[in-house]
């Protein structure tokens, strides 16, 4: 059971807004203080760009091409997979071992982002906090995909980039591992 953002792909909103700035600090303090973290993670709530975005742009005018970006430019935010995550997938999908997703992510770009990656086909199934309006760490969207997919947690490894999420899913019984790199994974894994 695999985290998306972070363990699969590198997801980080700078990789969009470098475009956007000439200056770091500026970038920062952008990030820092108009698109924050806990503003982003409403929409992985469930909170939708249509209902947000204008809501901060109405506070900060000024910024209100850069807070549009974050919907329409979204996947830029993703320049591509971590470096040896697809074929960790590949080869766990031909050992005949079932894959799932958990992720924290915006209902709205997980589709787009499931397009992009063909190797996102390999797994079996997901479960999207924005769709569920539950986030990670909360046990409520581990028992989602426990009760949907059949897990055993027992029995199921999962794989996420921090540790608060990792911490929840042994509480409930998984066996989880704080993402580093893929080559540590994979000796962890044995694959």
């Amino acid at each position: 059971m695999f985290d998306v953002g972070g363990v699969l792909v590198d997801w980080d909103p700078r990789h969009l807004y470098r475009k956007a700035f000439a200056d770091e600090a500026e970038m920062e303090r952008f990030l820092a203080e108009v698109c924050t973290w806990e503003w982003h993670h409403e929409h992985d709530k469930g909170a939708r760009f249509a209902d947000t975005i204008p809501a901060l742009a109405a506070v900060f005018p000024e910024h209100e091409p850069l807070i549009r970006m974050w919907d329409a430019r979204y996947l830029e935010m993703v320049p591509g997979p971590i470096d040896g995550m697809p074929e960790l997938v590949r080869d766990l999908h031909r050992r005949g071992h079932r894959l799932l997703l958990l992720s924290n992510m915006p209902s709205e770009v997980w589709q787009p982002l499931c397009d992009r990656f063909e190797w996102f086909d390999l797994f079996d199934g997901a479960v999207v906090s924005g769709n569920e309006k539950v986030v990670k760490p909360d046990p409520a969207i581990f028992r989602i995909l426990v009760a949907r997919f059949g897990v055993d947690p027992h029995s199921c490894v999962f794989v996420d980039d921090r540790a608060e999420n990792v911490d929840a899913a042994r509480a409930l019984g998984f066996e989880a591992v704080l993402f580093s790199d893929a080559a540590s994974l994979r000796r962890h894994l044995g694959v």
